[in-house]
């Protein structure tokens, strides 16, 4: 082990280890704060309004054409 710490300079391995971590760090929390279910700052997101395109409701679809 002492012979790969002869390689690398061991406060600039920790710099640059500590840097990575940070990072990681700051992307696993902008990836949670951008789902619905793990965003604790706004919190969940109103559902979304049905669209034009949403097939219509069985109850209404029977209602119109008489079945």
């Amino acid at each position: 082990m002492w012979r790969i710490w002869r390689l690398y300079d061991p406060l600039r391995a920790m710099v640059v280890q500590g840097i990575f971590l940070f990072a990681l760090a700051a992307m696993i929390h902008l990836v949670l704060l951008s789902t619905n279910k793990f965003n604790w700052l706004d919190g969940p997101r109103a559902k979304a309004v049905a669209s034009q395109n949403a097939p219509m409701p069985t109850a209404v679809a029977a209602a119109v054409t008489g079945k």
